[in-house]
């Protein structure tokens, strides 16, 4: 269980935690729950080594779940800290990462807690796949800029809420092709462009660019797009 201070002003929801405690044993099975994530990632990993220098850089990754980008980021050269309120994902992180000798700093923690500890520290801020879970992600990028420093990059990744998003993402990827749990989104918490955007520039950040992640199931290829009507990523300056 997590301490009061890692938990320091979580924006926190317990039934979502739930979620991803349930599945961490099975996170690292590139056929498993966690299959569509590990498609993506390289190009997750692409996107933001291809926008920011990641070679000794401060990097915070949060909501870094099982660890998949984490990992990825310190291989290209960062010093990482990764951070999920999960605790059997972070324990599932912590041994893959040092069955592969990789060095992260994993802690069990909220991102305001660390940012209560360390304002204005990072290089480089990552939360892929979590703003749709949490319950005020306006407030979790208020967090995600405070964490950057100034000049420092924030890359988000989350799922539109639009008719193909429920479509493709909901009831395909859960209820057709079941590449994840059923119920891992809902679909009233997904995130429009626009609402990302503007809350990115009420918390003091400048958007950059906005891209489209495609994903086809049956082949495993991934790429990006301009259409951001699904999946998208999102870099943002402070």
């Amino acid at each position: 269980m997590a301490t009061p201070d890692a938990v320091y002003g979580a924006n926190l929801d317990q039934r979502e935690l739930a979620k991803f405690n349930a599945i961490a044993a099975r996170f690292w099975d590139p056929k498993g729950d966690m299959r569509p994530l590990h498609m993506l990632n390289p190009l997750r990993l692409a996107f933001v080594a291809d926008r920011a220098s990641l070679a000794g850089a401060q990097v915070i990754d949060v909501g870094c779940g099982g660890g998949l980008l984490a990992e990825g980021l310190a291989q290209q050269g960062a010093v990482v800290t990764a951070i999920d309120l999960a605790p059997e994902m972070i324990a599932t992180a912590r041994l893959h990462a040092a069955e592969g000798a990789v060095n992260i700093d994993y802690r069990e923690a909220s991102a305001e807690s660390v940012l209560a500890q360390r304002p204005a520290s990072y290089d480089v801020v990552t939360c892929m796949e979590m703003l749709e879970h949490v319950p005020d992600p306006a407030r979790m990028m208020a967090t995600l800029a405070g964490l950057a420093r100034p000049g420092g990059a924030v890359f988000v990744s989350t799922l539109n809420r639009s008719l193909r998003s429920w479509l493709t993402a909901i009831v395909g990827a859960e209820y057709v092709l079941r590449l994840l749990p059923r119920g891992t989104h809902e679909y009233e918490r997904l995130i429009r462009p626009a609402e990302l955007a503007r809350w990115g520039r009420t918390a003091g950040l400048n958007l950059r660019e906005l891209a489209g992640l495609e994903l086809n199931p049956l082949t495993g290829q991934c790429r990006l797009r301009p259409d951001v009507g699904v999946n998208y990523l999102a870099h943002f300056t402070r």
